[in-house]
């Protein structure tokens, strides 16, 4: 049994209380960690921490700084087998996708941030011979980083990035449902000798750890990512103190096909898109709009090329679908296939649970396709979260427009066709923070990352991530006369 301890100013400790979650093997339902349970009292301590170790991590120079996170990222490759390993147990996962996406990218989260922070500039504005402005960019003190379950040192990393290279300090609290890798995290930290107090990791249930971060006063700012729910309640705590927030939460992504694309890359690439990681991942296309011209063949090939999708054991490397991430999200899954048949849908393949061969316990549910549903129905509304999608027909470009529209979520879509007047007029005015024409999770980290309505507030990447974690500052200078 593995025991994952809180990073609290450079300690590996147990919480204050003792108390412990248990962390499960989704894959084979099995408690094979313990988890601190934390409380108020050791977000105290970590914020503490965070604040005492602020002025001198502010006042190191930037190429300090890039060097630390460098040697983060170094680390990282140095042990890609191992994380990899640890994220698909953790989260259920295919090994192949951990080690070909999710670790390779917290590197790459790394290592983006430690050269985007030696490149980041500020502005000058000269005012006709009278004065010039300029801008000081400073960071802002101890910050609250919030991660998720479904890609779980990517999203850490994405977070704890840019933050710590803009010079402040961290609290981050990972899921209590895959903490393995945010505590390898930790540990690699220590390694490479990051000052204590940087960073802290406290881990535990989130009305008792990233609440309390939310409306604690000396936190000055949070970066979310996890649902709707939580980020309204985060963003309800943070209002008062006038803190920062940058909430990255639900999607329910249109995916618009229209007759004239490219048939076979299309196919190819929404089956990826419907699918990976089990379609826990907040950017896939959970509907996919088909012209109506080619409705009928899409779906029998589509309903073929999932057919092929192999569901089984996360470790084995022919296995496309592996294990949902827990027993909650498992039942929210197959409640909603319940759901889409009482609202009249047709599951065209799977919409059950399955028992692979030497998983039979795993909690495992096979790719599933519904059709015959309104595109306004709840099932066609929510965000469902796993791998489930439905497909509708349409008939004209203004009809899926405002079909695709007609949602409260608004993070990404992708759109598919050949004619390049259609694919810049649709991209204008679907309502989404990211658009992919003729492809799906392309990512450049230089981009804005982020949705609108329900989707969330603010953005990350890039530059926008290290203008999140400043706060500028005007300076005027008058030209002596």
């Amino acid at each position: 049994m593995i025991s994952i301890a809180n990073y609290i100013n450079g300690v590996l400790k147990q919480s204050n209380s003792n108390k412990e979650l248990d962390v499960y093997n989704p894959a084979v339902v099995k408690v094979y960690a313990k988890v601190p349970d934390s409380d108020a009292s050791d977000i105290e301590e970590a914020v503490a921490a965070a604040k005492k170790a602020y002025p001198s991590w502010s006042a190191t120079s930037i190429e300090e700084r890039h060097d630390f996170l460098m040697k983060i990222s170094r680390a990282i490759e140095a042990d890609l087998d191992g994380l990899a390993l640890a994220e698909s147990i953790d989260n259920g996962k295919p090994l192949w996708l951990a080690k070909s996406v999710d670790i390779p990218r917290a590197a790459s989260n790394m290592r983006f941030f430690a050269t985007a922070i030696m490149q980041f500039a500020s502005e000058a504005h000269e005012m006709n011979g009278k004065a010039i402005n300029y801008t000081l960019r400073r960071p802002l003190g101890p910050v609250a980083c919030i991660s998720p379950w479904n890609l779980p040192l990517y999203l850490f990393t994405w977070k704890i990035a840019p933050a710590l290279a803009a010079g402040n300090t961290v609290v981050a609290k990972p899921s209590e449902v895959t903490p393995m890798t945010a505590y390898l995290f930790s540990k690699i930290c220590k390694e490479v000798g990051l000052p204590h107090g940087v960073l802290n990791v406290v881990h535990g249930q989130g009305q008792n750890t990233g609440a309390v971060l939310s409306a604690h006063k000396d936190i000055k700012a949070i970066s979310f990512t996890g649902s709707t729910k939580v980020g309204a309640d985060i963003a309800l705590k943070a209002a008062p103190s006038f803190k920062k927030y940058s909430l990255e939460m639900g999607g329910k992504n249109p995916n618009i096909i229209f007759a004239d694309c490219n048939y076979d890359k299309m196919l190819e690439t929404t089956l990826r898109s419907s699918f990976a990681n089990q379609g826990q991942i907040c950017l896939c296309g959970s509907k996919i709009f088909v012209e109506k011209s080619i409705y009928e063949k899409f779906k029998i090939d589509f309903v073929k090329k999932t057919s092929e999708l192999k569901v089984g054991n996360p470790i084995d490397s022919d296995v496309k679908i592996g294990a949902i991430v827990s027993k909650a999200h498992f039942d929210k899954i197959m409640y909603y296939i319940d759901l889409a048949k009482e609202e009249g849908g047709r599951i065209l393949i799977g919409g059950k649970a399955v028992k692979p061969k030497g998983n039979e316990n795993g909690w495992f549910i096979s790719p599933t396709v519904i059709d015959g549903l309104a595109y306004n129905c709840r099932t066609n509304k929510e965000e469902i979260f796993g791998p489930v999608v439905t497909i509708i027909p349409f008939d004209t470009e203004e009809e899926v427009l405002q079909m695709a529209n007609d949602n409260d979520y608004g993070l990404a879509a992708t759109i598919w066709t050949e004619n390049l007047s259609r694919a810049n007029r649709m991209a204008s005015q679907i309502e989404a923070g990211i658009v992919w024409i003729n492809t799906w999770l392309l990512r450049d980290l230089r981009t804005p990352f982020g949705g609108m309505k329900n989707s969330g507030v603010g953005r990350e990447g890039g530059f926008e991530a290290l203008r999140f974690f400043t706060e500028p500052k005007n300076i005027c200078i008058e030209y002596s006369k």
